[in-house]
């Protein structure tokens, strides 16, 4: 048997594991003191693991001796690991508690093919109360493999196949089929998928409450309405760049989630127009986060009627290239919106300085402020901003003729010390500090 003394071991365990070894005790100095893996069972210290909270320290804890790592591993619930059958094996003998597996794999530096079929049927067979597995970017996965999911992991409750180029509706079928407990389920990019797994999942998968299937162009209205019709409890939705969406499906979902909608983004779905903004204000009246970018039918009057439905709930608005927004529409979110942080009406170009005027109300929580190619827009506006908005964090006038750094200065603006200002560079990068909100 592996032994340890109730005093801490004396080398580079005793700097990573200061709070283990406070749960020991010297022994007696008389020399006789009992061994702690004599005296307390597997559940005891099972126990003092989970009062550990950092990694470092519940890694400190599996340094001590082989059965404290034995112990260790047993309770890891999240693993994050590479390749290879061979490794997945091993893992599953030493972690045979993990939950949650992720495998996916960086766009910028995926090693194809990485994760393969044969890597999914390692999963499947070994690791058969799983319930989390992210496979981003995996793009050497085929159906084959992801069938085996579904015929392999009955507890899994939320699956990762972003970009993964080679699934179809085939794969995933088989998943929704065995698969019943999924909850999340992230396809974006998914170019094969088709309105029949929406069909699948409803039939099969009626606890579904996140879905993102940003740029899959197979799915339709009819889709749509279809996962709404058994999916009743959906909470996130994203079906950005569906430009086969419209409003018939956008206004089913309204309509059957309700009160249960949080955030729904519909990005250049060309489409989507105000029919679709009215059922949302209608029918959910918890909604948080609304993407409409590029929306281009959408109006005022929709939008004056969402502000007033949610207007103790909405916190994020992306409405960049909604070219009837006017200021009617910012001014009513900015007075009646008392949670909003983030709004982005870039390239709206009827907005002007009237939308800050007279800033009130509860513009205070307002933290990022994307007015990027407003050309209407002047030094006077961005100073109505900075006086109305004290929380900003992130203000965006790119592109706007009126409004530079020079132009600011000369006119004695005061940019809080804790807003970052972007004035400058492309309207296509993107900034993460201000993309996390949307």
């Amino acid at each position: 048997m592996s032994c340890c003394w109730l005093a801490a071991p004396r080398d580079s365990r005793e700097e990573k594991g200061e709070r283990v070894n406070s749960v020991m005790s010297a022994p007696p100095s008389g020399g006789g003191g009992a061994l702690i893996n004599e005296v307390l069972p597997d559940d005891e210290l099972r126990a003092v693991l989970t009062r550990l909270g950092p990694e470092v320290e519940r890694d400190a804890f599996g340094l001590v001796c082989r059965r404290w790592l034995r112990i260790q591993s047993s309770e890891r619930r999240r693993l994050r690991a590479r390749a290879g059958p061979d490794m997945l094996r091993r893992l599953a003998a030493r972690f045979p508690g993990a939950l949650e597996i992720d495998l996916s794999q960086s766009p910028s530096r995926s090693f194809y093919p990485g994760v393969i079929d044969d890597d999914l049927d390692v999963i499947a067979g070994s690791f058969r109360n799983l319930r989390v597995l992210a496979l981003q970017n995996c793009k050497g996965i085929s159906d084959v493999g992801v069938a085996k999911l579904g015929d392999g992991l009955p507890s899994l409750q939320s699956l990762d196949v972003a970009r993964c180029i080679k699934l179809s509706d085939k794969g995933l079928n088989a998943v929704a089929l065995g698969c019943q407990k999924l909850r999340q389920l992230h396809i974006t990019g998914c170019r094969l998928i088709t309105d029949n797994l929406l069909l699948a999942l409803s039939k099969s998968c009626l606890q579904l409450e996140n879905l993102g299937a940003a740029g899959c162009n197979g799915i339709t209205d009819a889709g749509i309405s279809a996962l709404a019709d058994g999916c009743h409890h959906i909470k996130f939705l994203d079906i950005s760049k569906c430009n086969k969406v419209g409003d018939p499906g956008v206004c089913k979902v309204a309509e059957v989630s309700s009160s249960h909608l949080v955030s729904i983004k519909l990005l250049d779905c060309s489409k989507v127009g105000d029919r679709s903004i009215y059922s949302l204000a209608k029918c959910c009246s918890n909604l948080e986060t609304l993407v409409i970018g590029g929306c281009r039918n959408i109006s005022d009057a929709s939008i004056q009627a969402l502000a007033l439905a949610c207007s103790s709930s909405l916190r994020s608005l992306r409405m960049d290239w909604c070219l009837k927004i006017t200021d009617t529409s910012l001014r009513s979110l900015l007075s009646n919106c008392k949670l909003l942080v983030a709004i982005d009406v870039g390239c709206c170009d009827q907005i002007t300085d009237v939308a800050f005027q007279d800033g009130k109300g509860n513009g205070f929580q307002l933290k990022v402020l994307k007015i990027s190619s407003c050309v209407r827009l002047t030094v006077a506006g961005v100073s109505s901003v900075i006086k109305s908005f004290k929380a900003l964090e992130y203000l965006d006038v790119r592109s706007c003729p009126q409004v530079t750094r020079d132009s600011c200065e000369q006119a004695g603006i005061q940019f809080p010390s804790a807003c970052k200002v972007n004035f400058y560079g492309s309207l296509l990068e993107s900034d993460p500090s201000a993309e996390r909100f949307f």
